[in-house]
């Protein structure tokens, strides 16, 4: 491996943890907090402890109360106990669920676990910018349906729906019905504000904000039927049951305040260095497909298709040189299918295990961009000159 010091383009699949979070956790580590659902002083102590990180993630969303905010294991968690939780709860009003064909699989296998029950879902196509039409969700909209889950911004391009008039008209065509959003990669990312988005789920998680893997949060707006996923005790309002991860949700609080804090300084920085590496490409490679929408995306996010060779030798190779990519979304790593997101937005099997899945973080620099791109010039070419789908192509 190249001696030089490592760049972490992968945030996406996971950041991390700030000084600030660091120490808040060992201090509470230190601290030796008692059980927060114990009914003595150490129990009182450690509920304090939640209770300000609460208010600290509610802040970050602008929930009305803190009690909207439910803390959970992580996104996975959060995304599961939304779909399955509010489908169990309101069974009894309908049994239709709406979603898009570029969810998370925490959504999709939510939903295939309900079809088994008898649940029907109808999955809404993208475009070819890889957004979904909020007309075609409310056209969708039945007497039975009874929610509809279609993510804030997607795992593997970054390209962000239009949650808001999704969420507009889907209620205007049925008040009864729940929209839920998986934005687990945009809050504490950009700015989220659960008032003005119109979701009454929202599933998010610590980590993409540089809080702790392992917990995340839920909210959910004050009226909304949601069965908890986990039998035991009253946990969370109720909604969760389980001793709370407290050295984790600390954590979380303190990345929620930074975060929130620093929100407009990380998007312009994590925007400039993307556009800076979407501005310098053509001058490195050539024959490549941009599969997220820049002009609807997180700032951070890029996914790019380098056409005639396979992604995951170029991720490879880009590790020899210390540099960390993704070819997606780390929940999906392992799969030798094409990503069906990169295949619901038109491209070819061969172009889609082209991608690179691309995600800059406050730490990165300039430098760090023009490193990449040098090494990815490189490594571009020494592969195409070993594919014969370059040679055939470049012959034709």
């Amino acid at each position: 491996m190249n001696s030089t010091q490592r760049i972490n383009l992968d945030h996406i699949s996971g950041n991390p943890l700030l000084p600030e979070v660091k120490k808040a956790m060992i201090v509470a580590i230190e601290a030796d907090y008692g059980n927060p659902s114990s009914q003595h002083s150490l129990g009182d102590v450690a509920t304090a402890q939640i209770d300000k990180a609460r208010e600290a993630v509610a802040a970050l969303i602008n929930a009305k109360v803190a009690r909207e905010v439910v803390f959970t294991s992580g996104g996975t968690e959060s995304v599961n106990h939304a779909v399955k939780g509010i489908a169990l709860a309101n069974k009894e009003k309908g049994r239709h669920i709406i979603t898009s064909n570029i969810e998370h699989n925490a959504v999709i296998r939510s939903l295939r676990r309900l079809t088994a029950d008898g649940f029907k879902v109808t999955s809404i196509s993208v475009d070819e910018t890889g957004r979904v039409d909020p007309q075609a969700v409310a056209d969708a909209v039945t007497d039975d349906t009874i929610l509809v889950s279609i993510m804030h911004s997607n795992n593997e391009t970054g390209t962000i729906q239009p949650v808001e008039e999704i969420a507009k008209r889907v209620h205007a065509k049925r008040k009864r019905l729940i929209f839920h959003t998986d934005a687990v990669d945009s809050v504490g990312v950009v700015p989220i504000d659960v008032q003005t988005l119109g979701a009454d789920v929202v599933s998010f998680a610590s980590n993409p904000f540089y809080g702790p893997a392992g917990v995340g949060g839920l909210y959910v707006r004050r009226g909304v039927k949601i069965f908890p996923l986990l039998d035991g005790g009253v946990q969370e309002n109720n909604k969760r049951a389980g001793s709370e991860n407290l050295i984790g949700i600390v954590g979380m609080g303190v990345a929620a305040e930074l975060a929130k804090r620093d929100m407009a300084e990380r998007v312009t920085h994590t925007r400039h260095l993307r556009d800076l590496l979407v501005a310098k490409l053509p001058d490195h490679i050539d024959e490549y497909i941009i599969n997220t929408n820049l002009d609807h995306a997180l700032p951070n996010m890029l996914s790019l298709s380098v056409r005639y060779i396979e992604g995951e030798s170029v991720m490879l190779m880009l590790d020899e040189e210390g540099i960390a990519v993704s070819t997606r979304s780390a929940c999906a790593t392992g799969s030798l299918r094409a990503s069906h997101v990169l295949i619901s937005l038109g491209l070819s099997h061969a172009d889609a295990q082209g991608t690179l899945v691309l995600a800059v973080g406050i730490e990165n620099t300039e430098a760090d961009v023009e490193r990449f791109l040098t090494a990815l010039a490189g490594i571009v070419s020494s592969l195409r000159n070993m594919s014969p789908l370059y040679s055939k192509a470049k012959a034709s």
